[in-house]
């Protein structure tokens, strides 16, 4: 066997394997021993019958694709071990036969491999650098939410409804006059405000008293998933049987220690607002991180083969599909619903994956071009850190981490390292952002 390989389009190489005429026949005998049990043959036992009596029932090239098989398979791994230096494959090759006859076989795979980057400036730019902030209402929309999960719903007698309150209503909706399924109810309750209702039907019930009955006008919305009720007018005849409404708790220092364990309302106010900041901090590292990213990848070329975009573009619908099931539904019934195709749907991760995989190229590229590094005494110290938080010494958490776990951490901190190494070497300028 003999082989070459060569760069060719989009990031892609062409290798290139020639096999003999003898080698070309010890596979066409391979392949022979391997499938002889599924032919019959008149005149011999099953899987008895010589090879070139196969041959001359069921044409010559009966043992061509199993051959073929055997060749690349027991090959191409080799080769690409060996070109290991020379390229990284990033996904499955795309095989052909160049050429067949009685003199040998050439095999061709166009392999896609990880691309050559070639960033022009990383270092001396000026990048934004983001900064959220906390501020006093922000930590009174955290009271107001404790407030609100903490508030007793008490029946309303003496007002109309309004934005907040809990209603119960009687609803029995028909289109032309003509009544259509999934229209009518008893006894619901809907939370104004909501927005669990078509547009306009809520705000259409704000105003109505306790066993008040109007007709609530509205329209279905054009990508309403009942076919038959896209755009259509539709009218509601709809009785207001109930109305609850929410007494929030007061803010007091007792009840702040009963919901949240902090003694004061000024304690409490405090914690709230370190942890808000906490989380405004960690959006302001991942913005100016994605803000350098961009910087960089303005002054990057690099050739993506579709492969590494579709192995992204993977990725994104596992998480998405995952998403979903914590929801209680199934990927297949959430494109019925939208009535589209996975092909379809794929389309809608094209954009981003093809930018996280260029920006994960880039990332790659900076690590080695910096040679950063991370050291063990940083890997422990790190694993020293997260063992703290649960209460264990070093020693006791290591003994049930995975090894992944191990190059998640050395990983971590290498990416740390290299922004940090970024933030240092371009001028930073902050853009205050809520």
């Amino acid at each position: 066997m003999k082989y070459t390989t060569k760069a060719a389009a989009k990031s892609t190489v062409k290798i290139t394997i020639k096999f003999d005429a003898q080698e070309w026949k010890d596979a066409q005998y391979q392949a022979y021993v391997k499938t002889r049990g599924k032919f019959a043959i008149n005149g011999f036992r099953k899987g008895k019958a010589p090879k070139n009596v196969i041959e001359n029932v069921y044409g010559k090239s009966v043992f061509y694709e199993d051959a073929l098989n055997t060749l690349f398979g027991d090959n191409y791994g080799k080769i690409i071990e060996k070109e290991a230096k020379k390229f990284t494959v990033v996904g499955d090759p795309e095989a052909s036969v160049d050429k067949l006859d009685d003199e040998g076989v050439t095999l061709v795979a166009v392999v896609p491999v990880k691309p050559e980057v070639k960033i022009s400036s990383y270092k001396g730019m000026k990048i934004k650098q983001i900064a959220y902030t906390v501020n006093d209402a922000d930590v009174d929309a955290e009271i107001a939410r404790l407030l609100d999960r903490n508030a007793r719903k008490v029946e309303v007698t003496d007002r109309a409804a309004q934005n907040g309150d809990t209603v119960n209503i009687d609803f029995c909706g028909s289109i032309a006059g003509v009544k259509f399924d999934g229209g009518e109810a008893q006894g619901y309750d809907l939370v104004l405000g909501s927005g669990s209702f078509i547009p306009g039907f809520e705000d259409q019930v704000v105003g109505m008293s306790i066993g008040e009955s109007k007709d609530v006008n509205v329209t279905f919305p054009e990508n309403y998933q009942a076919e038959e009720l896209k755009g259509k007018p539709a009218v509601f005849a709809v009785k207001l049987n109930a109305i609850s409404g929410k007494e929030l708790p007061e803010l007091t220092d007792e009840f702040v220690k009963d919901a949240t364990g902090s003694e004061t309302v000024a304690a409490y106010k405090e914690k709230t607002k370190a942890k808000l900041q906490e989380q405004a901090d960690r959006r302001s590292n991942d913005a100016t991180e994605n803000s350098i990213l961009d910087a960089i990848a303005a002054n990057t070329e690099v050739e993506i083969p579709q492969a590494m975009i579709e192995t992204e573009i993977d990725a994104q619908v596992q998480r998405f599909e995952y998403q979903l099931m914590y929801q209680g539904l199934k990927l297949q019934e959430y494109l019925d619903f939208l009535k589209t195709t996975m092909e379809e749907f794929r389309k809608n991760f094209a954009e981003q994956a093809e930018k996280n995989v260029k920006n994960q190229l880039i990332i790659s590229h900076l690590i080695a071009e910096e040679n950063i590094v991370a050291t063990e005494e940083e890997v422990d110290a790190k694993v020293a850190a997260q063992a703290a938080e649960v209460e264990k010494t070093a020693e006791e958490y290591k003994k049930n981490m995975d090894p992944r776990q191990f190059d998640y951490i050395r990983n971590d901190i290498i990416v740390t390292k290299l922004f940090n190494f970024l933030k240092e070497n371009n001028e930073m300028f902050v853009e205050e952002s809520k």
